[in-house]
């Protein structure tokens, strides 16, 4: 995948949210809120990987809010990120029937994060986008079995390199809204992660 300045330089700020976070792990395991930035920093790297080492990007970023949860039940920006996060595993499976699942975990956690700051906007539409989910998910999937049928229709006016590059684009061109939605908790819990402590007295 060939990366655009301004898609090189998020995955440079990710790669070093997770670095850090990874570290400031190591110093504190109970710091839920660090959890949740790493799962974010995780989320928003999945997006750069193919699709089996995006799932396992997706796997660690479940694990870590799972954790953070464990430390704070009621952290309900984990609890919205958790729903992103099955949602994007959802969105990585061909077979709707593995998906509905995920789908189903996302709504919950969507439910639980409202249920926590029933004003959160973000959290309604959120839980109300959720119920869309399991017919976008046909139609996305639908739609690329077409675009490869036809790609290997055409496949003696095309080389191997060429539709390769075209699936790649078109995969992240459909889940680029479940990142989006991802990207907004991340650079959240980025940004609540770096603001500057008062210096010591």
């Amino acid at each position: 995948m060939d990366f655009g300045q301004s898609e090189f330089d998020r995955l440079l700020f990710f790669e070093h949210a997770r670095k850090d976070a990874e570290a400031a792990y190591a110093k504190n395991p109970q710091d839920a809120e660090n959890l949740t930035s790493w799962a974010g920093a995780l989320l928003e790297l999945s997006q750069f990987q193919n699709r089996a080492d995006s799932v396992k990007f997706v796997k660690d970023a479940v694990s870590k809010l799972e954790e953070a949860l464990e430390i704070n039940p009621r952290k309900h920006d984990a609890l919205w990120c958790l729903g992103n996060a099955h949602t994007s595993h959802a969105f990585f499976l061909e077979d709707i029937e593995a998906a509905k699942p995920h789908f189903a975990k996302a709504r919950q956690c969507f439910q639980l994060a409202l249920d926590e700051d029933p004003d959160n906007q973000l959290y309604v539409k959120s839980l109300e986008l959720s119920s869309k989910a399991p017919e976008l998910h046909v139609e996305i999937h639908r739609q690329i079995a077409n675009q490869t049928a036809a790609s290997r229709g055409s496949s003696s006016l095309n080389t191997k390199v060429s539709k390769k590059k075209k699936n790649s684009d078109m995969k992240y061109d459909i889940l680029g809204w479940v990142i989006l939605a991802v990207g907004i908790i991340a650079w959240v819990g980025m940004a609540k992660s770096h603001v500057p402590h008062p210096p010591p007295r």
